[in-house]
């Protein structure tokens, strides 16, 4: 007897077997379950970028001017940085400062910093002299980069007094990587110029050493004096040197490239007020000063680090008003950083 086959459909397909069709219908049914459900999202956990840092020598290198060595108090090694890198430390008060690192790279073993005693300036450096002693142990963040070197065929470095520290590491990446390089490294004396005695270890005619007492102030146009038109030139030191140096650069093949350490002098201005909500104060900006200078002065133990706006230690809610948002770092919202920042028009409330 012979066996009843089905005939083909339409389309010349045959019947489906009853079990598969079953089968498809029950995973279909689970993934549209499954579909149903509210997705998990995974906890976003905050990175913890902080290290934990012990001073392991404390050198003199200059007037006023001491390095300090840092390492993991565990030994462990520390992470990677390249030359322009700093570190944000947290020192022992609370003050949040930002120091260029001028060791050696390979060294995965120990950070270094130097840091010059100013007087007059807002305490971190004096603090760092006093109290950064042998075994103490500091929170750091980092290192960042702001300030990156990128090797060119040739480079001119311009470093004024401790503006060497980024700039050393610089001109140790170009001498290994055999490019044609020079540096003028400038200062009020020889004795007030940190590591001289390690540019000593590289070649003498490709490094020129100017000092006030000796040579006068130098010009821009003496800095730039020599450079190829193609140079990378790399500039850090007080910022009347480096406004004059940007001033001189002309632009072409060659690149400028510098980082300050104070601010840049308020541009395009406009006064305004700020009203502090806790303090109960309302405060007038004038034009050519930063709201964190004019809060400073009623206020000195408000936060604050770089001062150029890409750190992020002064950032301050904004309670009422319309800020400019001048950083990259400070998009829109309801918060601004106050070294930088200012009111389009009016006032800004802050909460301080």
């Amino acid at each position: 007897m012979r066996r009843l086959e089905l005939p083909p459909d339409l389309r010349g397909r045959r019947a489906r077997d009853p079990f598969w069709v079953v089968v498809n219908a029950y995973f279909n049914g689970v993934q549209r379950v499954r579909g149903m459900r509210r997705p998990v999202v995974p906890e976003v956990r905050p990175v913890d970028r902080t290290l934990a840092l012990a001073v392991r020598e404390v050198r003199r290198e200059a007037e006023d001017v001491v390095s300090l060595r840092l390492g993991a108090p565990d030994g462990r090694a520390l992470p990677r940085w390249q030359p322009g890198c700093h570190l944000d430390l947290r020192l022992p008060s609370g003050r949040r400062r930002q120091y260029s690192l001028c060791g050696d790279p390979a060294d995965r073993r120990a950070y270094r910093i130097a840091v010059r005693h100013l007087p007059d300036g807002g305490g971190g450096s004096a603090e760092v002299h006093r109290a950064l002693t042998e075994g103490t142990v500091i929170s750091a963040e980092g290192p960042r980069n702001a300030f990156p070197f990128l090797p060119r065929a040739r480079h001119l470095f311009i470093a004024g007094g401790i503006g060497i520290t980024p700039i050393l590491p610089m001109v140790r990446a170009a001498h290994r990587l055999g490019a044609d390089w020079r540096l003028v490294y400038t200062g009020r004396t020889r004795g007030s110029l940190p590591f001289l005695d390690e540019l000593r270890a590289l070649p003498a005619e490709r490094i020129e050493v100017r000092t006030d007492d000796r040579d006068g102030v130098p010009d821009a146009a003496g800095l730039l004096r020599g450079a190829p038109p193609d140079a990378a030139v790399y500039c850090c030191g007080p910022a009347p040197m480096i406004d004059a140096v940007r001033a001189a650069f002309v632009p072409g093949a060659g690149t400028l490239h510098y980082e300050r350490f104070a601010p840049a002098p308020v541009a395009d201005g406009r006064p305004f007020q700020v009203e502090l909500r806790r303090s109960g104060l309302t405060l007038d900006v004038p034009a050519d000063r930063s709201a964190l200078d004019v809060i400073r002065d009623v206020l000195p133990d408000v936060a604050y680090s770089c001062r150029q706006g890409f750190c992020g230690t002064c950032r301050v809610d904004l309670l009422a008003g319309k800020a400019d948002q001048r950083a990259p770092s400070d998009p829109d919202g309801d918060s601004l950083l106050v070294c930088v920042s200012r009111a389009r028009s009016g006032r800004l409330t802050l909460d301080l």
